[in-house]
Protein backbone atom coordinates (compact mmCIF):
# COMPACT_ATOMS: atom_id res chain seq x y z
CA UNK A 1 0.00 0.00 0.00
CA UNK A 2 1.30 3.29 -1.11
CA UNK A 3 0.82 6.41 0.91
CA UNK A 4 0.32 10.02 -0.08
CA UNK A 5 2.79 11.41 1.56
CA UNK A 6 6.63 11.08 2.46
CA UNK A 7 8.20 12.92 5.03
CA UNK A 8 12.04 13.32 5.14
CA UNK A 9 13.58 14.04 9.05
CA UNK A 10 11.32 13.22 12.20
CA UNK A 11 13.16 16.46 13.93
CA UNK A 12 10.99 19.60 14.95
CA UNK A 13 9.59 19.96 11.92
CA UNK A 14 9.14 16.50 10.79
CA UNK A 15 7.15 15.41 14.27
CA UNK A 16 4.53 18.15 13.89
CA UNK A 17 4.11 17.21 10.10
CA UNK A 18 3.69 13.28 11.11
CA UNK A 19 0.94 14.56 13.43
CA UNK A 20 -0.67 17.35 11.54
CA UNK A 21 -1.12 14.90 8.76
CA UNK A 22 -1.96 12.03 10.82
CA UNK A 23 -5.23 14.58 11.96
CA UNK A 24 -6.13 15.88 8.47
CA UNK A 25 -6.55 11.89 7.42
CA UNK A 26 -3.24 12.31 5.48
CA UNK A 27 -1.52 9.04 5.09
CA UNK A 28 2.30 9.10 5.01
CA UNK A 29 5.52 7.65 5.72
CA UNK A 30 8.31 9.31 7.68
CA UNK A 31 11.99 8.23 7.44
CA UNK A 32 14.64 9.16 9.94
CA UNK A 33 18.46 8.30 9.58
CA UNK A 34 18.81 8.27 12.86
CA UNK A 35 17.60 5.94 15.86
CA UNK A 36 15.24 8.60 17.84
CA UNK A 37 13.40 11.57 17.05
CA UNK A 38 14.99 15.18 17.93
CA UNK A 39 17.19 16.04 15.01
CA UNK A 40 19.76 19.14 16.34
CA UNK A 41 17.88 18.59 19.41
CA UNK A 42 19.02 14.95 20.08
CA UNK A 43 22.72 15.81 21.50
CA UNK A 44 25.34 13.19 20.16
CA UNK A 45 22.29 12.09 17.78
CA UNK A 46 23.76 9.02 16.24
CA UNK A 47 22.59 10.10 12.61
CA UNK A 48 25.70 11.91 12.54
CA UNK A 49 23.92 15.31 11.88
CA UNK A 50 22.91 17.27 15.49
CA UNK A 51 25.31 20.30 15.63
CA UNK A 52 24.24 20.33 19.39
CA UNK A 53 26.97 20.68 22.48
CA UNK A 54 26.87 19.52 25.81
CA UNK A 55 25.76 22.85 27.93
CA UNK A 56 23.39 23.84 24.56
CA UNK A 57 20.00 25.70 26.04
CA UNK A 58 18.08 27.24 23.75
CA UNK A 59 17.47 31.16 22.76
CA UNK A 60 13.72 31.34 22.08
CA UNK A 61 12.03 31.48 25.44
CA UNK A 62 9.49 27.95 26.08
CA UNK A 63 6.71 30.22 25.13
CA UNK A 64 7.76 30.97 22.05
CA UNK A 65 9.29 27.72 21.28
CA UNK A 66 6.14 25.04 21.85
CA UNK A 67 3.55 23.90 19.86
CA UNK A 68 0.43 25.55 19.72
CA UNK A 69 -1.50 22.61 21.04
CA UNK A 70 1.26 21.41 23.23
CA UNK A 71 2.45 24.10 25.82
CA UNK A 72 5.83 22.90 27.57
CA UNK A 73 5.22 22.10 30.91
CA UNK A 74 5.22 24.99 34.22
CA UNK A 75 8.26 23.24 35.43
CA UNK A 76 9.94 23.97 32.19
CA UNK A 77 12.96 26.81 32.44
CA UNK A 78 12.55 30.03 30.70
CA UNK A 79 15.39 29.08 28.30
CA UNK A 80 15.87 25.30 28.88
CA UNK A 81 18.44 22.74 27.92
CA UNK A 82 18.43 20.71 25.17
CA UNK A 83 17.40 17.79 26.97
CA UNK A 84 14.49 19.53 28.44
CA UNK A 85 13.96 20.24 24.54
CA UNK A 86 13.98 16.64 23.70
CA UNK A 87 12.11 15.29 26.15
CA UNK A 88 9.76 17.78 25.11
CA UNK A 89 9.50 16.27 21.85
CA UNK A 90 9.24 12.78 22.80
CA UNK A 91 6.41 13.90 24.92
CA UNK A 92 4.22 15.43 22.29
CA UNK A 93 5.19 12.57 20.02
CA UNK A 94 3.60 9.71 23.05
CA UNK A 95 0.96 12.22 23.50
CA UNK A 96 -0.64 12.42 20.65
CA UNK A 97 0.30 8.57 19.69
CA UNK A 98 1.86 8.47 16.42
CA UNK A 99 5.26 7.36 16.90
CA UNK A 100 4.46 3.73 15.52
CA UNK A 101 4.35 5.72 11.98
CA UNK A 102 7.88 7.25 12.08
CA UNK A 103 10.33 4.66 10.48
CA UNK A 104 13.69 4.96 12.27
CA UNK A 105 17.16 3.90 10.77
CA UNK A 106 16.26 4.66 7.36
CA UNK A 107 17.53 7.02 5.25
CA UNK A 108 16.02 8.83 2.14
CA UNK A 109 18.98 8.49 -0.58
CA UNK A 110 17.22 9.98 -3.36
CA UNK A 111 14.30 11.82 -4.34
CA UNK A 112 13.24 12.21 -8.10
CA UNK A 113 9.99 13.18 -10.52
CA UNK A 114 7.62 9.82 -10.98
CA UNK A 115 6.07 11.21 -13.50
CA UNK A 116 2.97 13.88 -13.66
CA UNK A 117 2.59 14.97 -9.76
CA UNK A 118 4.09 11.84 -7.99
CA UNK A 119 7.80 11.84 -6.95
CA UNK A 120 9.92 8.51 -6.20
CA UNK A 121 11.82 8.11 -3.14
CA UNK A 122 14.65 5.55 -2.65
CA UNK A 123 15.94 4.41 1.11
CA UNK A 124 18.89 3.35 2.29
CA UNK A 125 17.57 -0.46 2.43
CA UNK A 126 17.58 -0.47 -1.26
CA UNK A 127 13.89 -0.07 -1.64
CA UNK A 128 11.64 2.64 -3.89
CA UNK A 129 8.54 4.02 -3.21
CA UNK A 130 6.16 6.54 -4.83
CA UNK A 131 4.40 9.16 -2.91
CA UNK A 132 1.74 11.91 -3.93
CA UNK A 133 3.97 14.60 -2.43
CA UNK A 134 7.24 14.65 -0.70
CA UNK A 135 8.06 16.65 2.42
CA UNK A 136 11.59 17.85 3.04
CA UNK A 137 12.31 18.48 6.83
CA UNK A 138 15.49 17.77 6.63
CA UNK A 139 17.10 20.44 8.44
CA UNK A 140 19.84 23.14 7.71
CA UNK A 141 22.24 23.48 10.61
CA UNK A 142 24.46 19.55 9.07
CA UNK A 143 26.47 20.83 6.55
CA UNK A 144 29.35 23.09 8.01
CA UNK A 145 30.53 26.56 6.21
CA UNK A 146 33.90 26.72 6.02
CA UNK A 147 35.63 29.79 4.96
CA UNK A 148 38.98 29.95 2.56
CA UNK A 149 41.40 32.13 4.38
CA UNK A 150 45.48 32.30 2.14
CA UNK A 151 47.81 30.22 3.81
CA UNK A 152 47.33 27.01 5.73
CA UNK A 153 47.35 26.30 10.08
CA UNK A 154 49.44 23.56 11.81
CA UNK A 155 47.30 23.46 14.76
CA UNK A 156 43.98 21.64 15.30
CA UNK A 157 41.23 23.20 13.02
CA UNK A 158 37.08 21.97 13.16
CA UNK A 159 33.87 23.96 12.63
CA UNK A 160 31.75 24.68 15.43
CA UNK A 161 29.33 21.87 14.17
CA UNK A 162 31.48 19.25 15.73
CA UNK A 163 32.19 20.77 19.05
CA UNK A 164 30.48 18.97 21.92
CA UNK A 165 32.62 19.74 25.47
CA UNK A 166 35.42 22.39 26.43
CA UNK A 167 37.70 19.57 28.00
CA UNK A 168 39.97 19.34 24.98
CA UNK A 169 40.86 23.06 24.75
CA UNK A 170 42.05 23.33 28.76
CA UNK A 171 45.33 25.28 28.63
CA UNK A 172 44.77 25.90 24.79
CA UNK A 173 45.16 29.84 23.22
CA UNK A 174 41.32 29.46 20.64
CA UNK A 175 40.17 31.24 18.07
CA UNK A 176 36.77 31.12 16.96
CA UNK A 177 35.80 32.59 13.51
CA UNK A 178 32.76 34.36 13.27
CA UNK A 179 29.98 35.70 16.51
CA UNK A 180 26.55 33.92 15.96
CA UNK A 181 24.70 32.32 18.77
CA UNK A 182 27.19 29.44 18.54
CA UNK A 183 30.43 31.10 18.67
CA UNK A 184 29.92 32.98 21.86
CA UNK A 185 28.26 30.11 23.23
CA UNK A 186 31.14 28.01 22.80
CA UNK A 187 33.69 30.89 23.52
CA UNK A 188 32.42 31.48 27.48
CA UNK A 189 32.07 27.60 27.67
CA UNK A 190 35.70 27.15 27.02
CA UNK A 191 37.50 30.22 28.45
CA UNK A 192 36.91 28.91 32.21
CA UNK A 193 39.86 26.28 31.18
CA UNK A 194 41.67 27.61 28.26
CA UNK A 195 45.04 29.78 28.40
CA UNK A 196 43.13 32.27 25.84
CA UNK A 197 39.88 32.77 23.95
CA UNK A 198 39.65 35.47 20.57
CA UNK A 199 36.50 35.90 18.37
CA UNK A 200 37.89 37.03 14.72
CA UNK A 201 34.86 38.96 13.65
CA UNK A 202 34.48 41.00 10.11
CA UNK A 203 31.64 43.61 11.03
CA UNK A 204 31.05 42.53 14.67
CA UNK A 205 27.50 42.05 15.95
CA UNK A 206 24.85 42.99 18.71
CA UNK A 207 25.04 40.94 21.29
CA UNK A 208 21.51 41.25 23.01
CA UNK A 209 21.01 39.60 26.87
CA UNK A 210 17.89 36.79 27.22
CA UNK A 211 16.49 38.80 29.48
CA UNK A 212 15.64 42.57 29.78
CA UNK A 213 14.41 44.40 32.81
CA UNK A 214 14.08 40.35 34.00
CA UNK A 215 11.61 39.28 31.67
CA UNK A 216 12.77 36.92 28.67
CA UNK A 217 14.09 38.80 25.63
CA UNK A 218 11.38 37.20 22.78
CA UNK A 219 8.31 38.24 25.48
CA UNK A 220 9.21 41.86 24.38
CA UNK A 221 8.27 40.81 20.96
CA UNK A 222 3.91 41.00 21.21
CA UNK A 223 2.33 40.54 18.18
CA UNK A 224 0.64 44.01 18.93
CA UNK A 225 3.61 45.50 18.45
CA UNK A 226 4.69 44.11 15.20
CA UNK A 227 2.19 46.65 13.98
CA UNK A 228 4.55 49.74 14.47
CA UNK A 229 6.29 50.67 11.64
CA UNK A 230 9.85 48.33 11.75
CA UNK A 231 12.13 51.59 12.50
CA UNK A 232 10.06 52.24 15.78
CA UNK A 233 10.02 48.82 16.95
CA UNK A 234 13.77 48.64 16.40
CA UNK A 235 14.69 51.76 18.55
CA UNK A 236 11.95 50.56 21.47
CA UNK A 237 13.51 47.15 21.66
CA UNK A 238 16.79 48.78 21.46
CA UNK A 239 16.21 51.23 23.99
CA UNK A 240 15.01 48.17 26.01
CA UNK A 241 18.35 46.50 25.65
CA UNK A 242 20.31 49.42 25.90
CA UNK A 243 18.94 49.94 29.52
CA UNK A 244 19.90 46.01 30.73
CA UNK A 245 23.37 46.28 29.53
CA UNK A 246 24.19 49.70 28.50
CA UNK A 247 26.75 50.43 25.41
CA UNK A 248 28.37 47.27 24.54
CA UNK A 249 31.30 48.99 22.88
CA UNK A 250 31.82 49.86 27.03
CA UNK A 251 32.66 46.02 27.46
CA UNK A 252 34.87 45.83 23.99
CA UNK A 253 32.94 44.25 21.61
CA UNK A 254 32.65 47.32 18.63
CA UNK A 255 30.22 48.61 17.50
CA UNK A 256 28.37 47.41 13.84
CA UNK A 257 27.96 49.21 11.35
CA UNK A 258 24.93 48.37 10.07
CA UNK A 259 21.62 48.51 12.60
CA UNK A 260 19.84 46.24 14.83
CA UNK A 261 17.86 44.06 13.44
CA UNK A 262 19.86 43.99 9.57
CA UNK A 263 21.64 41.18 11.01
CA UNK A 264 20.10 38.05 12.78
CA UNK A 265 21.12 39.14 16.34
CA UNK A 266 23.02 36.98 18.94
CA UNK A 267 21.57 36.54 21.98
CA UNK A 268 23.94 35.63 25.01
CA UNK A 269 23.26 35.99 28.49
CA UNK A 270 27.24 36.10 29.57
CA UNK A 271 29.18 37.01 26.50
CA UNK A 272 29.18 40.42 26.95
CA UNK A 273 30.08 39.71 30.85
CA UNK A 274 32.94 37.10 29.20
CA UNK A 275 34.58 39.91 27.22
CA UNK A 276 34.69 42.96 30.25
CA UNK A 277 36.32 40.83 32.30
CA UNK A 278 39.19 40.21 29.12
CA UNK A 279 38.45 36.48 28.94
CA UNK A 280 36.83 36.50 25.52
CA UNK A 281 39.00 38.99 23.16
CA UNK A 282 37.68 40.57 19.66
CA UNK A 283 39.95 40.33 16.73
CA UNK A 284 38.98 41.66 13.10
CA UNK A 285 38.16 39.31 10.11
CA UNK A 286 41.46 36.78 9.61
CA UNK A 287 44.09 37.97 6.74
CA UNK A 288 45.99 35.11 6.56
CA UNK A 289 46.77 32.33 8.46
CA UNK A 290 50.97 31.55 8.99
CA UNK A 291 51.72 27.86 10.50
CA UNK A 292 50.82 28.96 13.90
CA UNK A 293 50.07 32.60 13.80
CA UNK A 294 46.78 33.65 12.15
CA UNK A 295 47.44 37.66 10.82
CA UNK A 296 44.16 39.92 11.07
CA UNK A 297 43.17 42.69 8.59
CA UNK A 298 44.22 44.98 11.25
CA UNK A 299 47.81 43.17 10.78
CA UNK A 300 48.98 42.12 14.22
CA UNK A 301 49.39 38.67 14.71
CA UNK A 302 49.07 35.77 17.32
CA UNK A 303 50.05 32.23 18.43
CA UNK A 304 46.88 29.78 18.59
CA UNK A 305 46.72 25.89 19.28
CA UNK A 306 43.08 25.57 17.86
CA UNK A 307 40.79 27.46 15.25
CA UNK A 308 36.95 26.75 16.09
CA UNK A 309 35.31 27.87 12.62
CA UNK A 310 31.57 29.30 13.93
CA UNK A 311 30.88 30.20 10.14
CA UNK A 312 27.37 28.44 9.53
CA UNK A 313 25.87 25.88 7.13
CA UNK A 314 25.54 25.18 3.95
CA UNK A 315 21.98 24.66 2.60
CA UNK A 316 22.10 21.18 0.65
CA UNK A 317 19.78 18.44 0.00
CA UNK A 318 22.28 14.95 -1.22
CA UNK A 319 18.71 13.43 -2.00
CA UNK A 320 17.83 15.66 -4.83
CA UNK A 321 19.84 16.12 -8.14
CA UNK A 322 21.24 19.61 -8.36
CA UNK A 323 19.72 19.96 -11.57
CA UNK A 324 16.25 19.43 -10.22
CA UNK A 325 16.48 21.84 -7.31
CA UNK A 326 19.78 23.18 -5.39
CA UNK A 327 20.16 26.40 -2.93
CA UNK A 328 23.11 28.18 -4.50
CA UNK A 329 24.34 30.75 -2.56
CA UNK A 330 22.53 29.14 0.22
CA UNK A 331 19.20 30.96 -1.60
CA UNK A 332 15.61 28.83 -2.06
CA UNK A 333 13.10 30.39 -4.68
CA UNK A 334 10.06 28.99 -2.72
CA UNK A 335 6.71 30.62 -2.45
CA UNK A 336 6.26 31.44 0.79
CA UNK A 337 9.16 29.66 1.56
CA UNK A 338 7.45 26.03 1.04
CA UNK A 339 6.81 25.54 -2.01
CA UNK A 340 8.74 25.66 -5.23
CA UNK A 341 6.60 26.47 -8.45
CA UNK A 342 8.11 24.52 -10.72
CA UNK A 343 7.94 21.19 -8.32
CA UNK A 344 4.52 20.57 -7.76
CA UNK A 345 3.85 18.61 -4.36
CA UNK A 346 7.89 19.01 -3.34
CA UNK A 347 7.50 20.86 -0.14
CA UNK A 348 9.86 22.19 2.13
CA UNK A 349 9.21 22.43 5.77
CA UNK A 350 11.45 24.53 8.14
CA UNK A 351 13.63 25.97 5.77
CA UNK A 352 13.64 29.68 7.99
CA UNK A 353 15.40 31.47 10.24
CA UNK A 354 13.19 33.58 12.16
CA UNK A 355 13.75 36.01 14.45
CA UNK A 356 12.28 33.35 16.97
CA UNK A 357 11.68 29.79 17.02
CA UNK A 358 11.53 27.55 13.94
CA UNK A 359 8.91 25.34 16.01
CA UNK A 360 5.43 27.18 15.68
CA UNK A 361 6.25 28.37 12.11
CA UNK A 362 6.67 24.83 10.92
CA UNK A 363 4.00 23.43 12.19
CA UNK A 364 1.47 26.21 10.49
CA UNK A 365 3.98 25.33 7.42
CA UNK A 366 2.42 22.06 7.75
CA UNK A 367 -0.84 22.98 8.32
CA UNK A 368 -0.93 24.56 5.30
CA UNK A 369 0.74 21.50 3.48
CA UNK A 370 -2.24 19.39 4.92
CA UNK A 371 -4.43 21.57 3.20
CA UNK A 372 -2.97 22.00 -0.09
CA UNK A 373 -2.95 18.26 -0.36
CA UNK A 374 -6.34 17.67 0.49
CA UNK A 375 -7.70 20.33 -1.35
CA UNK A 376 -9.20 22.47 0.99
CA UNK A 377 -6.31 25.22 0.01
CA UNK A 378 -5.23 26.34 -3.30
CA UNK A 379 -2.06 27.68 -4.81
CA UNK A 380 -2.24 30.58 -7.61
CA UNK A 381 -0.45 30.50 -10.60
CA UNK A 382 3.27 29.68 -11.13
CA UNK A 383 3.49 33.33 -12.52
CA UNK A 384 2.26 34.93 -9.38
CA UNK A 385 3.86 33.14 -7.24
CA UNK A 386 7.42 33.57 -8.83
CA UNK A 387 6.00 37.43 -8.60
CA UNK A 388 5.55 36.95 -4.66
CA UNK A 389 9.15 35.19 -4.61
CA UNK A 390 11.09 37.98 -6.37
CA UNK A 391 9.24 40.45 -4.19
CA UNK A 392 10.62 38.73 -0.81
CA UNK A 393 13.90 38.39 -2.42
CA UNK A 394 14.01 42.34 -2.87
CA UNK A 395 12.86 42.79 0.67
CA UNK A 396 15.30 40.62 2.10
CA UNK A 397 18.00 41.88 0.14
CA UNK A 398 16.78 45.77 1.40
CA UNK A 399 16.66 44.52 5.27
CA UNK A 400 19.42 42.49 5.91
CA UNK A 401 23.25 42.87 5.44
CA UNK A 402 24.65 40.83 2.42
CA UNK A 403 25.73 37.00 3.67
CA UNK A 404 24.88 33.72 3.38
CA UNK A 405 23.48 33.66 6.61
CA UNK A 406 20.25 35.77 5.77
CA UNK A 407 18.86 33.79 2.83
CA UNK A 408 15.98 32.73 4.74
CA UNK A 409 15.45 35.14 7.06
CA UNK A 410 11.52 36.06 8.19
CA UNK A 411 9.83 37.93 11.23
CA UNK A 412 7.97 35.52 13.54
CA UNK A 413 4.24 37.10 13.86
CA UNK A 414 5.10 38.65 10.37
CA UNK A 415 5.68 35.28 8.91
CA UNK A 416 2.52 33.71 10.81
CA UNK A 417 0.39 36.83 9.51
CA UNK A 418 1.65 35.65 5.82
CA UNK A 419 0.88 32.06 6.17
CA UNK A 420 -2.62 32.79 7.57
CA UNK A 421 -3.59 34.98 4.56
CA UNK A 422 -2.12 32.46 2.29
CA UNK A 423 -4.45 29.97 3.64
CA UNK A 424 -7.39 32.52 3.65
CA UNK A 425 -6.38 32.64 0.20
CA UNK A 426 -6.35 29.28 -0.83
CA UNK A 427 -9.50 28.40 0.49
CA UNK A 428 -10.88 30.87 -1.87
CA UNK A 429 -9.11 29.62 -4.92
CA UNK A 430 -10.27 26.18 -3.88
CA UNK A 431 -13.65 26.91 -4.06
CA UNK A 432 -13.14 28.76 -7.63
CA UNK A 433 -11.56 26.05 -9.04
CA UNK A 434 -13.85 23.43 -7.44
CA UNK A 435 -11.07 21.14 -7.47
CA UNK A 436 -7.89 19.87 -5.76
CA UNK A 437 -4.59 21.32 -7.74
CA UNK A 438 -3.19 18.00 -6.62
CA UNK A 439 -4.95 15.18 -8.68
CA UNK A 440 -6.85 13.05 -6.45
CA UNK A 441 -5.48 9.92 -8.26
CA UNK A 442 -2.39 11.24 -7.08
CA UNK A 443 -3.84 10.98 -3.00
CA UNK A 444 -5.26 7.49 -3.59
CA UNK A 445 -3.84 4.94 -1.54
CA UNK A 446 -3.08 2.58 -4.06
Amino acid sequence: MEKQACIIGAGSSGITAAKTFKEAGISYDCFEKGSGIGGNWRYNNDNGLSSAYKSLHIISSKWNMQYSDYPMPEEFPDYGHHSDVLQYFEDYVDHFGFRDSLTFNTEVTNVSPAGENRWRVRLSTGEEKEYGAVVIANGHHWDPRLPNFPGTFNGDVTHSHFYKTPEQYKGKRVLLVGIGNSSCDIAVDISRTAESVYISTRRSAYVLPKYILGIPNDQWLKPSLDYLPFWLRRNLFRLLAFLTVGNQERYGLPRPPHKLLHEHPTLNQEFLSYVGHGRIKIKPDVKELKGESVTFVDDTSLLFDNIIYATGYNITFPFLDPALFTAQDNRVSLYRRVVDPTLPNLFFLGLIQPLGAVMPLAELQAKWIARLLSGECALPSVKAMEAVIEKDRRALDKRYVSSARHTIQVDFFAYIRELEREMKRGRRLAGKKGKTTIPAQALQEV
